[in-house]
C-alpha cells in the first residue's frame, strides 16, 4: 500500500487529493513541523532531503510533487480518468505541472521569507533594517513579478475551464497549492477567473476528502 509521508501545512495535500480522485488506497504517516517551521529530522529516514511530500510504494520512494503526481497517474490511473487525448492539452498540462514549482512557488517562498525579516527569529536590533529591506525589495521587484504571473494565469483561466484546457488533469492538482497560497494572502482579488477555478476545485468531492484526511491548510502571512 502507498504511504504518504504527510507534513502539516505542506504540499502533500495535492498527493492526497490525487489519490482520492483515483480512489487509490493509502495510509498516512503524519509529521509535525519543528518550531523553526522546518520538517523534523525523522523525514530524512524516508528521503535524504527530509522534505514533504514524499511517498513510499512498496520499496519505491518517490519525492517532489510533480514527480509523485506523474507517477500516480502513470501507475494507478487504470481507467484513464485523467488521460488527455488532445496533444495541445497534453503540452499545456505538462507546462503548468512544471510551472507551479519551477516559476510560481519560488516567488511565493521569497514573499514569505522577506516578510519575516522584520520579525523573530531575526535579532531585534536587525529587525528595523530587515523590515525596510523587505519592503523595498517587495515593492521594487517581487510584487511586480507576482502581478505579472497573476496576469498570465488569469488570462489562461479566463479562456479555459482547466489548466490543460477543457479537461481536469494533474496540472490542476499541481497548481492548486500555489494559488491557494496566493488566495490566502489576498492575491486573487483582481483575478476573478482564477478565483472561480479555485472554488470549483475546492468543491470537488476528492478535494474535500483529502482535506478531511490531511487536515486544514494554513499559510503564514
Amino acid at each position: 500500500m502507498i504511504t504518504v509521508h504527510h507534513l502539516e501545512n505542506s504540499r502533500s495535500h495535492r498527493v492526497l487529493w490525487l489519490l482520492e480522485e483515483l480512489a487509490v488506497p493509502y495510509q498516512l504517516k503524519r509529521y509535525q513541523r519543528e518550531n523553526t517551521l522546518l520538517a523534523p529530522d525523522e523525514l530524512k529516514k524516508v528521503h535524504p532531503l527530509g522534505k514533504s511530500p514524499v511517498i513510499t510504494d512498496g520499496n519505491r520512494v518517490v519525492a517532489e510533487s510533480g514527480a509523485i503526481l506523474e507517477y500516480l497517474q502513470l501507475r494507478y490511473d487504470s481507467e484513464h480518468q485523467l488521460a488527455l487525448i488532445d496533444e495541445e492539452e497534453q503540452i499545456q498540462a505538462r507546462y503548468w505541472l512544471h510551472y507551479a514549482e519551477g516559476s510560481l512557488m519560488p516567488l511565493l517562498v521569497m514573499k514569505l521569507v522577506f516578510g519575516q525579516l522584520g520579525k523573530k527569529p531575526v535579532p531585534w536590533l536587525l529587525r528595523p533594517v530587515g523590515a525596510v529591506l523587505s519592503k523595498g525589495i517587495q515593492r521594487a521587484w517581487l510584487n511586480k513579478q507576482l502581478a505579472l504571473h497573476g496576469r498570465v494565469i488569469e488570462q489562461h483561466l479566463s479562456q479555459h475551464d482547466y489548466f490543460a484546457g477543457s479537461r481536469f488533469s494533474i496540472a490542476d492538482v499541481q497548481m492548486s497549492f500555489p494559488l491557494l497560497a496566493l488566495q490566502m494572502r489576498g492575491g486573487l482579488s483582481d483575478m476573478p477567473a482564477t478565483a472561480r477555478w479555485l472554488e470549483t476545485m475546492q468543491q470537488r468531492a476528492a478535494w474535500q476528502r483529502a482535506l478531511k484526511q490531511g487536515g486544514p491548510i494554513q499559510f503564514s502571512s
